[in-house]
């Protein structure tokens, strides 16, 4: 088998499913500008599935993540029963394949084709961003009730920053971050000792799909989510790590080819919009405010540092990082938690000061 031959690996997957009816066509309709990969399979009936290939992180970690996405894409309840992509089951569990051959180690998984109906605009307009804040909250209120059936999820945003540090810690890691090794140790240094400050562990928890960008979902007529897709940054935590991807959705210069990942959006008027109708439908606390900033330099480690050759062509990867350190990291203290603490009326939460304990002698 020639390397990166993932049709052949396709057609021995779908062997492995149902080997009863063979594979006629597979089509790449990945993003352009990703190395994740994705296919349309047209099965000797016509039949149509889609099959998603990936080949970095963890084999343990990519089932994990299938079986909890399908817990919640059957568990969500109307009007979103049916928003999430479901994937194919054998034997009442979430069909995955795993392919190794000398360094060649890789995994498919399979879904029904989902639905799409109306992409919004590339630049929203007022209403758009208002009907778009009250949809959200309604959704992540519905993945939060079901979030206490899911399967355990073993990510916690903890364990990504520690293994960055242990990756920081190698030769391989020193020489890939070389020059900027000491500076990522105090980032994630930050990070962890200001998400323990605000009690991140408290947060609700639920399944958020963190990538939220108009190509990656769709609505009605009406504007209610009527589906969605690509669930590359999967994972179970807080709301919070949704929010950055929101205000880049309502942001000024909207939806574009070539994009950064700037943390301005976090500040525009257009934003405040968005969150004075999510409020109103599942109000945010101060401390979960405070955390768009932590939850902004984690998405900046965790996918453009760690992870960016894997989610990015080298081309992107290359410009993204360049970013981080020229552009992200220096903008991080930018960030103003008061101005949607004001505009959202959140009033802080009284400190309660620790009395010291008195020791008889």
């Amino acid at each position: 088998m020639r390397i990166k031959d993932y049709p052949a690996i396709i057609e021995k997957a779908w062997a492995g499913f149902d080997d009863s009816i063979s594979i006629k066509l597979v089509e790449d309709i990945s993003a352009k500008v990703s190395t994740n990969h994705v296919f349309r399979v047209t099965l000797d009936n016509d039949d149509i599935v889609i099959a998603k290939l990936s080949y970095f992180g963890k084999y343990e970690h990519f089932k994990e993540d299938h079986r909890i996405i399908q817990a919640a894409s059957n568990n969500l309840l109307y009007p979103f029963e049916n928003v999430l992509a479901k994937s194919l089951l054998k034997n009442n569990q979430v069909y995955t394949y795993r392919y190794q051959e000398d360094f060649l180690d890789t995994w498919v998984v399979f879904y029904n084709p989902i639905r799409a109906m109306h992409r919004m605009p590339k630049r929203l307009d007022e209403e758009h961003i208002r009907k778009l804040g009250r949809e959200m909250a309604k959704f992540h209120l519905a993945c939060f009730r079901v979030g206490k059936s899911l399967p355990k999820s073993s990510k916690k945003l903890r364990t990504d920053i520690y293994h960055l540090q242990d990756i920081l810690d190698t030769e391989a890691g020193q020489y890939e971050h070389r020059m900027h090794v000491d500076f990522l140790k105090d980032q994630c240094e930050t990070f962890l000792k200001n998400i323990n400050k605000l009690g991140v562990i408290n947060f609700d928890m639920m399944p958020v799909f963190v990538d939220w960008n108009i190509g990656n979902f769709s609505v009605t007529e009406d504007q209610h989510l009527f589906s969605r897709w690509d669930y590359d940054w999967f994972r179970v935590s807080s709301r919070i790590l949704d929010f950055y991807f929101f205000s880049r959705v309502v942001s000024n210069v909207g939806d574009r080819t070539v994009f950064s990942y700037l943390i301005t959006p976090l500040m525009e008027d257009r934003f405040m919009i968005f969150l004075e109708e999510y409020h109103k439908v599942y109000p945010l606390s101060e401390n979960e405010v405070r955390f768009m900033k932590e939850a902004y330099r984690f998405f900046i480690l965790n996918y453009v540092i760690k992870y960016g050759k894997y989610f990015f062509h080298r081309t992107y990867s290359t410009k993204l990082q360049r970013e981080a350190y020229e552009l992200y990291f220096p903008s991080i203290d930018t960030f103003d938690p008061e101005k949607i603490l004001n505009h959202l009326g959140i009033k802080s939460e009284p400190k309660i000061e620790k009395k010291k304990a008195v020791v008889d002698k």
